[in-house]
């Protein structure tokens, strides 16, 4: 009885998903004549070209799970693949969300990332702001990143908030050791960290 339930449903599918398809096309040519063709076409001659000449997508979304189960989403307003470097992708308002099964999340922002997919690098710039559970906000210039696990490094100047104070630094560095189940962030050069105790409830 439940085979052919099954069976009657895929039959009721193959007939009525053809016709739903035919109905929406029929439905866009139809909207297509009702409107003035030059005012579908919202670039200017400019903007044009250089998506001719640059592959470039709007809103792309990737995402990814780890070794360790580790999820990643990337996201960005554009990214374009530009002819004389094959194999590097170039983001502009980027947004990285990684979910670790742990239950935290780290955030990171940027207004522009050089994506290499082949070299497993992306390399953040302008405005980089990371957020990670448990009251941590770091900043910085430059941030390299992983895709295929959670890893990051700032080699220049790096500033943060953290829940005893805030913190600067000349590197930092975010990583998963070996074996361990969470992530570690170390700090190098020149650290300095500007302690503030948490008042005393009465």
């Amino acid at each position: 009885m439940q085979g052919d339930r099954y069976s009657r449903m895929i039959a009721w599918l193959k007939v009525t998903l053809p016709l739903l398809a035919l109905g929406i096309l029929s439905t866009l040519f139809l909207i297509s004549r009702a409107v003035d063709p030059p005012s579908t076409i919202p670039f200017a001659d400019t903007e044009v070209q250089e998506r001719l000449t640059n592959q470039q997508v709007t809103g792309p979304y990737y995402s990814a799970t780890t070794m360790d189960g580790d999820e990643i989403a990337f996201i960005a307003e554009t990214v374009t693949t530009p002819d004389d470097q094959p194999g590097m992708n170039i983001a502009e308002n980027v947004d990285v969300t990684i979910d670790t099964p742990s239950g935290r999340q780290v955030n990171v922002t940027a207004l522009k990332a050089d994506v290499s997919i082949a070299a497993d690098q992306t390399d953040l710039t302008g405005d980089v702001v990371v957020v990670m559970s448990g009251g941590y906000v770091l900043r910085s210039d430059l941030l390299h990143l992983k895709m295929s696990r959670v890893e990051m490094t700032s080699p220049d100047h790096v500033t943060a908030t953290t829940p005893v104070g805030d913190l600067e630094a000349g590197a930092m560095h975010l990583f998963t050791p070996e074996g361990a189940t969470g992530s570690q962030i170390l700090f190098t050069g020149g650290v300095k960290l500007l302690y503030q105790p948490k008042a005393s409830k009465e």
